[in-house]
């Protein structure tokens, strides 16, 4: 819930959705215009402070939510720079023709990507982003779905923590024994209240016949204009920047 919790206390919170949408677009597009992987790596450093720095979100945070991804990202990268060779019959590790290059390039391009989307979901709630999706016109279809598993993170969470204080309330974890016990019990408890949860769930979506899409309040931003033009002017210099870079 991190990043939620980034998404609604950050310094821009009431920033355009379109504007930061934008912004972040062109951070693509620049990660990829980039001529070399030391360029991609500046362009991706300059999302991160801007995130960082612009949007106020705490380097710890920031890295506690990204941990995941880069460690994804590393497995993913170092992949491409080893080959396995079985010509012998015995398995044997090398470094693949050309394997440094393309871990530098896919690796240093896909760092950059992470930051342009980290930047769009730690500065705009969810609901901000499905009514820009919406007007963007993405299919109804995949907003609910987007909206369905946004809900069942929440009753997820929940379920985690009420079964874990019942718990460790009655000492569930105060040995290696009871640990192992009680994580077991949390699983199987898990298991059953999340389904329970997403049936009736299914039931309330049956019972409104599914009869159109999903609608929540929308956000009004004032200065949405002047955002979005701010924002365009920031992206081109981003990708102004990827392009010179020699």
């Amino acid at each position: 819930m991190l990043i939620e919790q980034s998404a609604y206390s950050n310094r821009w919170r009431y920033v355009s959705p379109a504007a930061k949408g934008l912004f972040a677009a062109c951070g693509f597009i620049a990660i990829f215009a980039a001529k070399s992987p030391l360029t991609a790596t500046l362009v991706a450093g300059l999302l991160l402070l801007v995130t960082l720095i612009g949007a106020g979100i705490t380097p710890g945070r920031y890295l506690r939510i990204a941990t995941p991804a880069l460690f994804f990202l590393a497995m993913g990268s170092l992949s491409l720079a080893f080959a396995v060779d079985v010509g012998d019959g015995q398995p044997l590790l090398h470094l693949a023709p050309n394997g440094l290059s393309k871990l530098a390039e896919v690796g240093t391009r896909s760092l950059g990507a992470l930051a342009a989307l980290l930047f769009l979901v730690l500065t705009t709630p969810l609901v901000d982003l499905i009514a820009l999706l919406r007007r963007l016109k993405t299919p109804e279809l995949l907003l609910e779905i987007m909206v369905l598993c946004y809900r069942m993170l929440f009753v997820f969470s929940a379920a985690v923590h009420e079964t874990w204080n019942a718990q460790s309330a009655r000492l569930g974890y105060a040995s290696a024994r009871l640990t192992v016990r009680s994580l077991g019990g949390l699983a199987a408890n898990l298991t059953l209240q999340v389904w329970q949860r997403a049936h009736a769930l299914h039931l309330a979506a049956q019972a409104r016949n599914n009869d159109g899409p999903l609608r929540f309040l929308e956000a009004s931003f004032a200065n949405s204009r002047r955002d979005c033009r701010i924002a365009g002017l920031a992206g081109a210099g981003l990708i102004a920047f990827a392009v010179g870079m020699a």
